[in-house]
């Protein structure tokens, strides 16, 4: 496993190791203790999610409050997106900061987003699979977020504005601003 610094504190760009040969291909989705010792996070990841999305969705930008934060590990099983972290820990050297990359069945790249981030991801092909791990369990109570269209973060979501699909929730999230005012990450 390779892991990648992306810029923001605590938060890393992994490449598992892929093997391919005549029969097919081989993928190390993940191995605890060289996770864990490669980026310095030693929870556990306790629940799995997986989504299908067409092309244009938005999903995000999200988080769990107080006790339900999650750490994250995403990766996609089929398809491709532009997957985005958001240091929202007030007291982080990066704070405010962005950092987004394409993640893709073909390239086999994975996210580690640290609690404390907000995560979304936009949809850049038909019918594609997200999967990803979390170290806590969701709680309803605990979701917030921030509009995907953010003036203060200024996310190139590499979809035309004319092609984005939101749910009826993330239509109604709040700036950025608003969000830190209200929130103690």
């Amino acid at each position: 496993m390779i892991v990648k610094e992306t810029g923001l504190k605590d938060c890393f760009v992994i490449e598992p190791l892929f093997f391919k040969d005549n029969r097919g291909c081989f993928l190390l989705e993940y191995n605890k203790k060289e996770f864990q010792e490669k980026t310095g996070f030693t929870g556990d990841f306790v629940l799995g999610n997986q989504s299908t999305s067409q092309y244009g969705v938005v999903r995000g930008l999200h988080l769990q409050r107080g006790e339900f934060a999650q750490a994250k590990l995403v990766r996609v099983v089929k398809g491709r997106i532009l997957d985005v972290a958001v240091d929202a820990r007030k007291d982080s050297e990066t704070f405010g900061k962005v950092f987004s990359v394409e993640l893709s069945a073909e390239n086999n790249k994975q996210l580690f987003v640290p609690r404390g981030f907000l995560h979304g991801f936009s949809v850049l092909e038909d019918d594609t699979i997200v999967s990803y791990k979390c170290d806590n369990y969701y709680n309803f109570e605990s979701e917030d977020g921030v509009l995907y269209n953010d003036e203060d973060l200024n996310i190139d979501w590499k979809i035309p504005n004319k092609d984005i699909i939101l749910s009826e929730k993330d239509i109604k999230l709040k700036s950025f601003l608003i969000f830190m005012k209200t929130n103690d990450i």
